[in-house]
């Protein structure tokens, strides 16, 4: 078993690509360091990416819980302080103090409460110490809070020697003062347009297809659609204006269906150029999926739905089967349609197939999966707990045909983000939203392969996969790269 993949090019590449949308950016001209905190869209945790302004190369990254609002660099040691926070919604200013370490690359969170507080502030005062703007711990008959905060003081003789969770609430005590909250995100675009005109800022890849030509199909949370010549430069690309950024590329490779989200339809493009050759509107919320045939299905939308590509046939799962308790996995045969009907939308003619949960005393949430040739199904999932996910909570499954049995199971701490299967139909390529990529043998579920996802020093997150061909894997990124890779 090896235990790497193996990056044969990066595409959609600009600098400051780690940082996503930049909100905040702190140099340190000393050491020739830039900070550049960012906004990820969607679920994906906040980047803090460190660059060498000498070449602009990422030399380290942080993933924060919260938004990033205070950056600052040690004065003498390589660590980077980081501070985030963010209204609960509810009372609390929650938040965390984080401290990068340039060299390992690790991070670690200091406050020992779980709330934490939101940090709104940062200023090392000497080597020993540092000064940190903090909100109130909550606006609870206190409508203040969202104007002035408390100014506190932490020192320590060794920052690099410092333990997670070692802050208590009682050193984050002190005076009340008026505490501004700015916006830094048009100073940070006008430092890094500065240092390099050619960055822009895009989203998390959420579907990427090859074409025959060579060309790439990616779709992203701002983007329906955008079509990249295989020169790695933008042929044509489709704003989302409404869409869904679903894309399923049509029998022929000549067109291209996108799903529109408001109001809801289903749209067909031109391969060629992108020019819209039909549209049609939907009676409500589907899912677009690619069919085993090369032609699209719309599939109703459920929350946590799983997501079955190239299947014979079209998958989903309604809230409850009908004169059954539990949540049920249902098929329909788009076979039984006429061949003009396309997109499919089988939405009558679905047939229980068995129960979604295979253990009656756990609730399971279905993720992305494909069919094999004998029917079985191979899809992630995740256990429902009321606490979160716990350990071994995640797993890939692979259930019979007939009734659902599975054949093998495999279990993860960490929620899988894409899975999709290698040409040969026994290999089965998995993305994590910690980053590492894991290949399974289809046949008994045992770990072929294993490995961080890596660019350069730091880790990547994928969160689009596909197989392009023998040997290959596509990886669409958080922040909107596609990987080439060899397996």
């Amino acid at each position: 078993m090896t235990s790497a993949f193996r990056i044969d090019r990066v595409l959609a590449d600009r600098p400051f690509a780690e940082a996503c949308d930049p909100v905040l950016a702190v140099p340190d001209e000393r050491r020739g360091l830039l900070a550049v905190a960012g906004r990820a869209v969607g679920p994906w945790p906040q980047p803090v990416a460190v660059y060498r302004t000498a070449d602009l190369a990422c030399v380290a990254l942080a993933r924060c819980r919260f938004p990033v609002h205070a950056l600052a660099f040690h004065p003498d040691l390589p660590l980077l302080a980081i501070g985030t926070g963010s209204y609960d919604g509810g009372y609390f200013f929650e938040g965390e103090l984080l401290l990068l370490d340039l060299e390992s690359g690790a991070a670690v969170s200091l406050f020992e409460h779980w709330s934490g507080r939101q940090v709104l502030g940062l200023e090392w005062l000497d080597g020993r110490s540092l000064r940190l703007l903090l909100a109130p711990p909550d606006d609870w008959q206190d409508r203040a809070a969202w104007q002035e905060g408390h100014l506190a003081e932490l020192h320590r003789d060794d920052w690099r020697a410092v333990a997670p969770a070692s802050v208590p609430p009682a050193e984050l005590a002190g005076p009340r003062l008026a505490v501004p909250r700015p916006d830094g995100a048009a100073a940070a675009r006008l430092l890094l347009d500065g240092l390099h005109s050619g960055w822009a800022p895009r989203g998390p890849i959420g579907a990427v297809e090859e074409l025959a030509d060579g060309r790439l199909l990616l779709a992203m949370p701002e983007v329906a659609v955008e079509c990249r010549a295989p020169s790695d430069t933008v042929a044509w690309s489709l704003r989302r204006e409404g869409y869904g950024g679903e894309f399923a590329v049509a029998a022929g490779r000549r067109s291209v269906f996108v799903r529109g989200a408001e109001p809801p339809s289903v749209a067909e493009h031109s391969l060629t150029d992108g020019s819209l050759l039909a549209r049609r509107g939907l009676p409500g919320r589907f899912t677009l999926l690619a069919c085993s045939d090369d032609l699209p299905a719309l599939v109703p939308f459920r929350y946590g739905d799983l997501r079955i590509r190239r299947g014979r046939l079209v998958y989903t799962t309604p809230h409850r089967r009908p004169s059954q308790s539990e949540q049920w996995l249902v098929a329909a045969d788009p076979s039984q349609l006429p061949a003009d009907d396309r997109p499919y939308r089988p939405s009558d003619r679905y047939r229980g197939c068995f129960p979604l949960s295979w253990d009656p005393a756990q609730t399971h949430r279905p993720g992305p999966g494909v069919e094999l040739p004998d029917g079985s199904l191979v899809y992630a999932g995740t256990v429902h707990d009321g606490r979160g996910l716990q350990p071994g909570g995640s797993f890939v499954v692979r259930r019979g045909p007939a009734d659902g049995t599975p054949r093998w199971v495999f279990r993860t701490d960490r929620p899988a983000t894409a899975l999709d299967l290698d040409v040969d139909r026994d290999a089965v390529h998995l993305a994590y939203d910690d980053g590492e990529l894991v290949t399974l043998s289809a046949t008994d579920g045992t770990v072929r392969r294993r490995g961080p996802l890596t660019v350069g020093r730091v880790s990547v997150v994928a969160t689009a996969l596909t197989v392009p061909g023998p040997g290959r894997l596509l990886l669409g990124t958080t922040d909107g790269r596609v990987l080439s890779c060899t397996t």
